[in-house]
């Protein structure tokens, strides 16, 4: 008889105990790995904490409104409840379900009537039957993007239960709040089981995921639940009155489309009294249009105005007396398939489509959003004779490129000037805290990324002041080439103290960026273009002639930066690359 501990989980580096606020389960109840145990509080979340593993619990140590210190016991599960539970392959109707503490004895139960809570447990075994497939299994975990991140949101499942996996092949997507990333396989194999859905946020180190490097029965794998198991505890409640949603109650691991429910979605389809046929009608956002958290909450808010579906389901779960206080309301049941589908297509008709944004898209509007409201925006712009720069650049790309392995693009060019500007400049090498100002002594330049059409990220250049071209310029198409391919870790993405978002590259003119909070200043070089300028010859005098131009645009923040040190600093910025020798060496 295995048994396994419930601790208080870390919630963050400087939290260092947790409230329990209810829990979800009590002693003698089956729960299954990974659904909710119970909801705990600390001092910055409340947040719910899934089981560890499958089994029954048999002792609960602190009590609702306890707080206890991270890491102590809370809990004791015992894990061999196979055998137990129906296992043994007796009959799911009697009583050997409801025999969990005296398996031995069968006999003294067999007249008790047990129905009505019999039908859980068949569910339990299912997590199991992927970890019984023989051979050896190794653990996924939610991997550590870096010093600052403690979780991360399952995106995608490139593999699904079942299918063979490589070494270092990609297993899943994941996203955290400043990077998208790809997680390879730590083992070749099968994989056995997924614990966490798409779209479930979880903390670092928790095991996400379980592969199969031995024998491996793919059969098993699925482990899907008896689709007929909920039909026996709706029978056994009076609830006659309310027969369009008899299926509600315990919903099966799988639909009747053949749609998994993870435990989650189960638990919150029970405690709201959703009924399998409601919940099978729920358009899913996860993999294979699967049901999240987040379609439950969203499907929860939209169904909020609809006060027919809820009691329907209710009064199914409460035996005798329920149906008798809640006929009334259910007699508007009938409206339920009238005001259940979305408003949101009727508003613009046939011919608009609506595009739901993804994580991405998500966190930029946030950032931009936000930066907006922080800082006092104002753009100030410069134009910039290139003729120099292009000149050397065409000199040196080939050789440069033959010779580092990189292409030499103007981006570093442009980092440079930047940082030779911000070291007569230290104000817009800085940020602000309440009332104070802090000046950054290193430069840390981030580059804007542009990912195609799906969004942008902005790398860091650390300490770019301590680098020359050919070394900005490694560390630019590094970062470049990670950044599309989902390799950056979440600390390459934070602590710059000024941008450069090279909008040219794009066929920009010119831009009005916004600032990458919490820095005070970005800087934008616009497109390189021919155009007929006067300039000034020491011999002729004014002499018109075709010249490489490029506008530049500086947004900076107006509570720490007027506009003369702006000008100030775009006339060192533009006399640094004007400044650049043709014929000089890269």
């Amino acid at each position: 008889m295995a048994r396994v501990d419930v601790v208080m989980p870390k919630m963050g580096e400087s939290v260092m105990e947790g409230t329990v606020l209810e829990w979800k389960k009590q002693v003698g109840d089956t729960i299954e790995q990974d659904e909710t145990l119970l909801e705990i509080s600390t001092d910055k979340v409340d947040s719910e904490v899934p089981s560890p593993e499958g089994g029954r619990i048999v002792e609960i140590l602190a009590e609702e409104g306890d707080t206890v210190d991270v890491g102590a016991k809370i809990a004791v599960i015992e894990t061999d409840v196979n055998a137990e539970i129906g296992g043994d392959g007796a009959a799911p109707g009697g009583g050997g379900a409801e025999a969990e503490p005296e398996a031995a004895e069968p006999e003294t139960r067999e007249s008790e009537p047990a129905a009505p809570v019999a039908a859980a447990p068949p569910e339990a075994p299912a997590p199991a039957a992927a970890s019984s497939t023989g051979g050896e299994q190794v653990d996924v975990v939610m991997p550590k993007m870096g010093e600052s991140v403690m979780e991360g949101t399952i995106l995608t499942w490139n593999k699904q239960v079942g299918d063979a996996i490589e070494q270092d092949e990609t297993l899943l997507e994941i996203s955290t709040d400043k990077v998208d990333s790809e997680v390879p396989s730590p083992a070749e194999g099968v994989l056995a089981q997924i614990l966490v859905e798409e779209g479930e946020t979880v903390e670092v180190g928790a095991v996400i995921a379980r592969i199969a490097v031995g024998d491996f029965d793919a059969s098993a794998a699925p482990a899907p639940a008896p689709t007929s198991a909920p039909a026996e505890p709706a029978a056994a409640p009076v609830a006659a009155p309310v027969t369009p949603t008899a299926d509600a109650g315990p919903i099966p691991r799988q639909g009747s489309d053949g749609q998994l429910f993870s435990p989650l979605v189960r638990s919150i389809a029970e405690t709201e009294g959703i009924s399998q046929q409601e919940l099978e009608g729920i358009a899913g956002s996860g993999k294979d249009g699967r049901v999240t958290k987040n379609d439950m909450l969203a499907y929860l808010d939209r169904r909020g105005s609809q006060p027919a579906a809820a009691p329907v389901a209710a009064s199914v779960a409460q035996p005798v007396a329920a149906p008798v206080a809640k006929a009334a309301p259910v007699a508007p049941a009938t409206n339920v398939a009238r005001v259940a589908p979305p408003s949101a297509p009727s508003e613009g008709g046939p011919r608009v489509e609506t595009i739901k944004m993804d994580r991405m898209r998500q966190l930029i509007a946030e950032h931009m959003t936000r930066s907006k409201a922080t800082s006092a925006h104002v753009t100030s712009f410069a134009e910039i004779d290139v003729t120099n720069l292009v000149t050397l650049r065409e000199r040196h790309k080939a050789g440069f490129q033959q010779r580092e392995g990189v292409k030499l693009t103007y981006t570093p060019f442009f980092v440079k000037a930047a940082v030779d500007a911000l070291k007569t400049h230290p104000l817009l090498n800085a940020s602000v805290q309440d009332k104070e100002i802090v000046v950054k002594k290193d430069f840390h330049i981030g580059i804007a990324v542009a990912l195609g059409t799906k969004g942008l990220l902005v790398p860091i250049v650390r300490d770019a002041g301590q680098k020359n071209v050919t070394g900005i310029a490694h560390a630019v198409a590094d970062l470049a080439t990670r950044a599309r391919n989902k390799q950056l870790l979440p600390d390459e993405l934070q602590g710059g103290t000024f941008t450069v978002t090279n909008v040219g590259s794009l066929g920009s003119l010119m831009g009005t960026p916004i600032i990458n909070q919490p820095q005070v200043a970005i800087i934008s070089p616009g497109a390189i273009t021919k155009r007929p300028v006067v300039i000034e010859d020491p011999v002729y005098g004014d002499l018109i002639a075709i010249r490489q131009m490029m506008y530049v645009s500086l947004s900076y923040d107006h509570r720490i930066i007027d506009g003369a040190m702006a000008a100030s600093f775009l006339r060192t910025y533009r006399e640094a690359i004007e400044g650049i020798d043709p014929n000089g060496e890269v």
